[in-house]
């Protein structure tokens, strides 16, 4: 039976470019920074997102707690939306690990944050208050059905930081995404954040491995908080050759999966029982709710499984989709097919 999966982009397997460049890939040991390989990752991801340097590491939560360690110190407070990834998804590493308090305020619809709701969250000097150190943000933004953030609210974030002595974090975990669709390089993207994350393995189609991108000084700090994470790795060119490849390759195809996440929708949107907003969905990652008199979520998810389509329940009837480089067009309308008989 054919598989069509949904769940993440995270999924893909990596290419035979990439097992090759992986079975071939010059290495050293990373925690002596020996690693040509790595070098060369590290390299070209600080020069894709306009940074002066940059660190892999084995994960996109990694790579922002790594940040927000590197940022904060104990007692510090950071904004960052209620929505988030590294609110909801993170298992609060930042303030397990990093004592560091977070601050959310709710993100709209698009993603973004009111800037009027951010500077009210911005704590005055006060013996009783943690002192607000660092703006979090995410592009695209996951819980707010893939949206990406303009270069343009970047800069207002900026300007926000910048007038009250802040630093500025984004979760780029799928910043290609983000990129390819506002027709924009990714370093438009990141010129105004002090620090980007962004992962290999998220519509890259790596098999592991994500890039934290930021001063030459700042990745120095990094590099020692994610020896203590333990992410300290070793022959690691063997993953980051993987890495390489994708990042040279993979954005120009992201595209595709957009182009599929929309007809997905569209079909969604013409089928009894199923509720979506079309208008919502820009790049790769869509959300639908259930409305079906006589069908509830977890029958459809077994129905769906069953004949090999696999999908997220979110809670509540809603349920997300993701596309990705393992998602074709007759995939999408195969899918479609099976919803629709679902739902007779």
């Amino acid at each position: 039976m054919q598989i069509i999966d949904y769940r993440s982009d995270t999924l893909t397997h990596p290419t035979d470019a990439m097992r090759r460049a992986a079975a071939e890939a010059e290495v050293g040991d990373d925690v002596f920074d020996e690693d040509p390989t790595v070098h060369r990752l590290q390299d070209m991801a600080a020069e894709t997102t306009g940074k002066e340097a940059a660190l892999f590491v084995p994960s996109g939560t990694m790579g922002n707690l790594v940040s927000l360690l590197t940022h904060c110190q104990r007692g510090d407070e950071i904004i960052l939306g209620r929505r988030s990834h590294i609110f909801i998804n993170e298992v609060g590493g930042p303030s397990a690990l990093g004592g560091i308090h977070p601050h959310p305020v709710a993100n709209r619809d698009d993603g973004t944050l009111d800037m009027q709701e951010v500077e009210a969250a911005i704590r005055k000097e006060d013996v009783h208050y943690p002192p607000t150190r660092l703006i979090c943000l995410e592009n695209t933004h996951n819980y707010c059905g893939g949206y990406p953030l303009t270069a343009e609210y970047m800069q207002e974030v900026r300007a926000l930081a910048d007038r009250h002595g802040l630093k500025v974090h984004l979760d780029g975990a799928r910043l290609f995404n983000a990129a390819v669709a506002l027709g924009v390089k990714a370093s438009d993207l990141t010129r105004d954040a002090d620090s980007v994350m962004f992962s290999l393995s998220k519509g890259l189609s790596a098999p592991v491995g994500s890039l934290i991108c930021g001063p030459s000084d700042w990745i120095g700090r990094a590099r020692k908080w994610r020896k203590m994470v333990g992410g300290g790795m070793r022959q690691a060119g063997v993953i980051a050759a993987a890495g390489l490849e994708a990042l040279v390759h993979h954005p120009e195809r992201l595209n595709e999966d957009h182009e599929n996440a929309k007809k997905l929708a569209l079909g969604l949107h013409e089928t009894p029982g199923i509720r979506i907003d079309c208008d919502r969905v820009h790049t790769n990652i869509l959300f639908f709710q259930l409305q079906h008199p006589d069908m509830g979520s977890e029958a459809l998810l077994n129905y769906l499984d069953d004949r090999g389509v696999r999908i997220l329940h979110m809670g509540a009837g809603w349920f997300r989709a993701v596309t990705h480089r393992h998602i074709s067009g007759d995939m999408v309308a195969a899918t479609l097919k099976i919803i629709r008989e679902a739902l007779k």
